[in-house]
């Protein structure tokens, strides 16, 4: 689920337009290859996974690793993920620093302990606003890059 990848009509695997060799796919779990087959099979089989997993697609690409690298700001939320309205908030105290944002990343607490919310902006935030960030309802901890 983290990488996106879904299953075929042909019980292929894929990222995207993509074959993933199933080797590949089993070595990297370190399974055996007819682990990943029984795998892919089984979920075909079964109706509530097929469409999960037939449908699934990748997010796209990530700025969070080269960020800094285009000159973009990083702000690392965590946060209480069943607070409602962190993203808003925080995306609002962006917007009235005037700087754009170049994108969103939100982990799913159902599949990271620890889930963060990332957000990319057009240039760094000042540090300033740290202190603005850590008074929105249900944030534990900030880090701006």
């Amino acid at each position: 689920m983290e990488l996106g990848l879904h299953i075929g009509e042909d019980e292929a695997v894929y990222c995207g337009p993509i074959e993933i060799p199933v080797m590949k796919i089993a070595k990297a779990c370190g399974v055996d290859r007819r682990v990943v087959n029984a795998t892919v099979k089984m979920v075909l089989e079964h109706p509530e996974l097929r469409k999960v997993f037939t449908n699934i697609q990748s997010a796209g690409p990530s700025f969070r690793d080269v960020a800094k690298h285009f000159g973009f700001g990083i702000i690392v939320i965590t946060a209480n993920p069943k607070t409602v309205g962190i993203v808003a908030k925080a995306t609002a105290l962006i917007a009235n620093a005037r700087i754009s944002i170049r994108q969103v990343l939100a982990e799913d607490p159902e599949l990271y302990p620890e889930p963060k919310l990332t957000i990319i902006t057009e240039k760094p935030v000042p540090g300033k606003l740290i202190p603005e960030f850590l008074r929105i309802p249900g944030v534990k901890g900030v880090s701006v890059y």
